[in-house]
């Protein structure tokens, strides 16, 4: 005879108990997360786009008007500057709008962008005349698509931990930044088409403006498909719509289970100051720092700048966009083995094991650089480099960020995490080229130091939140 269930509370560990888990609505679950992974999709999508483009946008913008490195520098990374006002704003739209609305807000920024930087001579100016007001409206045009994958960044993870059972959640946020890597391997291969067999003088006239405009066609679909799913359960709960809450959850959970985690966040919510540092300055300082290195390691600089990177190697142009393809599978096989991983291992272990990894891979490439050794040897330790990260940082950073948070503080105090990471990645990526001209070799041994120091950081301070709720989390930041 099967033995009646056994309630306590959301913190008695439900993800142990086959009872609690037999009513859950899992297509459902996943459908939702999917959608709401386009957002990550977008995030990737936009920030690599540029990586095909970006000598292109130098011959057509910069060294057409004869300007340095340093304003090449700041045009290919200014998207990045919308990246940090929309990471910025996150916590507030989130807060004010909900997350499906900011959501929806981030979708037709990224619409508008694809458009703009596609054609930045719309209304104002004349095809293929170059000039600083050209220049200063293309990087615009970047900084609305900016802004929104600032938003996405921080409300899609959101969103899907605050939907997720506990359990799960660890994967399910992981598959946003599957998303991300998907994103940016839909637009590699965009890329290749677009430039492969094609002449230099096409490329800069017309391929590159095609690279930009494809991102419309996502963007669209992402903004749609958001009239379709509900808003989460602790916003709603936080704006005192209990009953729409109760409702969402019982449709993810069952009826037996939503009454509890229901409970549980009343709680939270009830009980939780309003004041940002209410559960002290250390969960704060966390998260910027998680944010922080996950940048400063050099991950983007990577992503951004793969194709001349690979040229630097002997590569030629389709070859180059080819191996950049290649590293994108590598990155998406890696970001699957973190999600298969993330919810039986821990956080913490997977983040130390990157971390030695993608400083072995850095200080090795730095070490080549040093003796100008350029070959398939450093083909191979830039591989070892990005899977270590995309089987950690990339996706793991985002799992902690969304869930680390009490419910009270979690919109502003990921805006704060969001923020800073957006900074760190411009401070970074625009960097980049000028320290290149200055040292190769001190450059990427400057990242191996920040992979190195990452480590101590994750093994002094983050604390392993793997099977716990959102809600018990508040209990861990009182002690």
């Amino acid at each position: 005879m099967t033995k009646p269930i056994a309630f306590q509370t959301a913190s008695s560990k439900l993800k142990t108990n086959y009872y609690l888990m037999k009513d859950r609505n899992t297509l459902f679950i996943i459908g939702i997360t999917l959608v709401a992974t386009l957002g990550g999709l977008l995030f990737g999508y936009d920030t690599a786009v540029i990586s095909g483009a970006e000598k292109s946008v130098q011959a057509y913008l910069i060294t057409s008007l004869g300007l340095s490195s340093l304003v090449h520098g700041a045009t290919i990374s200014s998207a990045l500057i919308g990246c940090i006002i929309g990471g910025m704003l996150s916590g507030l739209l989130a807060s004010k709008m909900g997350r499906k609305k900011a959501l929806m807000l981030a979708a037709v920024l990224f619409l508008l962008s694809a458009l703009g930087s596609g054609y930045p001579e719309f209304l104002f100016f004349k095809m293929g005349e170059p000039t600083m007001g050209l220049l200063y409206m293309f990087n615009f045009y970047r900084i609305i698509g900016g802004i929104g994958v600032g938003l996405a960044s921080a409300i899609s993870p959101m969103y899907i931990g605050e939907i997720s059972p506990a359990d799960i959640r660890g994967r399910l946020v992981s598959v946003n930044q599957f998303a991300i890597i998907f994103g940016m391997l839909v637009v590699y291969f965009v890329n290749y088409f677009i430039a492969h067999g094609k002449t230099i003088e096409y490329i800069n006239e017309t391929g590159w403006r095609l690279m930009f405009l494809s991102e419309a066609i996502p963007a669209a679909i992402f903004g749609i498909l958001l009239f379709f799913v509900p808003e989460t359960p602790r916003y709603l709960a936080l704006t005192n719509q209990d009953e729409k809450a109760l409702q969402i959850l019982t449709r993810i959970n069952g009826i037996q289970q939503a009454k509890i985690i229901m409970t549980d966040i009343k709680k939270s919510v009830d009980a939780a100051s309003e004041k940002l540092l209410a559960y002290g300055k250390v969960v704060i300082i966390i998260g910027i720092l998680l944010s922080v290195f996950q940048q400063f390691v050099g991950i983007n600089v990577a992503l951004y700048y793969a194709p001349r990177i690979f040229e630097s190697m002997g590569a030629a142009k389709d070859a180059s966009m080819l191996q950049t393809v290649v590293m994108g599978l590598i990155n998406v096989i890696f970001t699957v083995v973190a999600i298969a991983t993330v919810d039986k291992y821990g956080r913490k272990i997977l983040l130390m094991i990157g971390s030695i990894g993608m400083a072995v891979g850095m200080f090795a490439i730095g070490g080549l650089a040093f003796m100008k050794v350029i070959g398939i040897s450093t083909l191979v330790f830039i591989i070892i480099y990005t899977a270590s990260f995309m089987m950690s940082w990339g996706p793991i950073c985002w799992v902690l960020i969304s869930e680390i948070f009490p419910n009270k503080i979690r919109g502003r105090a990921i805006a704060i995490a969001v923020a800073a990471q957006w900074a760190a990645n411009y401070f970074i990526s625009s960097t980049y080229p000028a320290m290149m001209e200055f040292s190769g070799g001190l450059t990427y041994s400057f990242y191996g130091l920040m992979s190195l120091l990452s480590f101590f950081f994750v093994w002094k301070m983050v604390p392993e939140t793997k099977g716990k709720t959102l809600e018990e989390m508040e209990k861990l930041w009182k002690k």
